[in-house]
């Protein structure tokens, strides 16, 4: 997907891939595997009379951990559909599994189905409003849709809730960058180089131009 940009000031249009490189790596980090709390049911080999509705209960949670690690795992190799496929058998079985919901909001993303990914990732956000992957998700979406605000917005809370996620810096840079507020957007770039975060030369010429052009 390429950003295309008409500047008013008159400079030329100006092309970025905001997914390649730094989209795609940072949505795979944004996929959640989670660990597994293995419960035995003594004497039986497949649920049974013998199983308690506890026990049943936490199979099926369990079970919604493993579809959920292998869409984790579709994702890594770009099986999206197969991922998302996934992703909804986890949240069936538990549907109040975040990072599902927040998984397959980063499939469907990818896919480019931003207002699916948006209804994923706001889920995952109602069901854990501390989960900084999937504010910085939907950032993403709502930069794709043009929706600068709610981008800006969505990596503030990233921020807010992991100052350690130094990539939300500089997303929050693009957003205030395609919002026309540069100088905000060269703050983000410059505290995401202090933290050593590379920023993309293109993108960093195109701040630096557009601050400059201010003082003119």
């Amino acid at each position: 997907m390429v950003l295309k940009l008409l500047f008013t000031n008159g400079w030329e249009m100006i092309c970025w891939n905001l997914q390649i490189p730094f989209l795609k790596e940072r949505m795979l980090k944004n996929t959640t595997r989670i660990s597994i709390a293995v419960v035995l049911i003594v004497s039986c080999s497949t649920l049974g009379s013998c199983a308690t509705a506890t026990q049943k209960n936490q199979l099926k949670l369990n079970e919604a951990v493993v579809h959920n690690n292998r869409g984790f795992d579709y994702c890594q190799t770009g099986q999206y559909d197969r991922a998302i496929s996934d992703f909804g058998k986890a949240i069936k079985m538990n549907p109040q599994l975040a990072p599902a919901y927040n998984n397959r909001g980063a499939a469907y993303l990818y896919k480019g189905q931003y207002d699916q990914a948006i209804s994923d990732l706001s889920r995952a956000i109602e069901i854990n409003p501390r989960l900084a992957h999937a504010y910085n998700n939907r950032g993403w979406a709502h930069i794709q849709k043009w929706q600068y605000a709610q981008a800006i917005s969505d990596f503030s809370k990233t921020i807010e809730i992991d100052p350690g996620f130094v990539e939300a810096y500089f997303y929050r840079a693009v957003g205030y960058f395609l919002a026309g507020e540069y100088e905000k957007s060269l703050l983000d770039v410059t505290r995401a180089q202090q933290l050593g975060y590379q920023i993309p030369d293109d993108f960093l010429l195109d701040v630096i131009k557009a601050t400059r052009a201010l003082s003119l």
